[in-house]
């Protein structure tokens, strides 16, 4: 009778006597141990899990904690610095001998479950996280008011003159004499000559006060 076993990754197939290296368990030399996760059973009448064989398990016995055959890994670099390292590993394992193949009744058996070192620190790892309490997670902040858009400076107040009324006087160079508050056809005809020589600065049209007339156009829808 054999049986095929899972353990560290891999798959092995026993019968009893068989001596066996596997990945390193926690367990010491002497110790008794036991594989549950079997993936068939063969024999007279073979078995296949799905995926694994529901009571059974392989029992064995640990001999010893070895090294296996020397592994060299070399890397060159060519191009770039021209470097070269060689790095060698010796993976740990447990050499064990097969002492018993069980059909069913494993988890009645009292025999120590086999595990792997790595395993049992990755468990403590991971009961000690599942332990720690979970962070609270930050509340969203409320969305900002969002701000009333601020007014053109350029709106002409209550009462104002419409200046498009003046030759050459369009919307974009209306909300620029507004801007320079002249809001009515009254100011314009009051200009000086100073005054029309700050607003041709002002309005960046320079002699174009004169050349149109506005003061004499102000003067005349006044009156009007």
């Amino acid at each position: 009778m054999f049986a095929v076993l899972k353990t560290g990754g891999k798959q092995y197939k026993v019968q009893s006597g068989d001596l066996l290296r596997v990945e390193k368990l926690a367990a010491d030399a002497g110790e008794k141990v036991q594989f549950n996760e079997i993936l068939m059973l063969g024999g007279d009448s073979p078995v296949v899990g799905a995926p694994l064989v529901e009571g059974a398990a392989v029992q064995a016995e640990v001999i010893d904690q070895v090294k296996g055959d020397k592994v060299i890994n070399f890397v060159k670099r060519r191009r770039k610095h021209g470097s070269q390292r060689t790095k060698g590993h010796r993976q740990k394992l447990t050499l064990l001998r097969v002492t018993e193949i069980l059909e069913k009744g494993a988890d009645k058996s009292g025999v120590k479950a086999a595990i792997g070192a790595g395993s049992v620190a990755g468990v403590t790892v991971a009961a000690a996280e599942a332990k720690k309490p979970a962070k609270a997670k930050p509340t969203a902040k409320p969305a900002a008011k969002a701000k009333p858009a601020a007014k053109a400076k350029a709106e002409a107040p209550a009462g104002g003159d419409d200046l498009k009324k003046l030759s050459g006087v369009g919307p974009a160079l209306e909300k620029k004499l507004v801007e320079a508050g002249v809001t009515t056809f009254a100011q314009i005809a009051a200009w000086t000559e100073a005054d029309v020589a700050e607003m041709d600065e002002k309005l960046s049209f320079k002699g174009r006060i004169e050349r149109e007339g506005w003061i004499e156009q102000a003067k005349e829808l006044t009156k009007g």
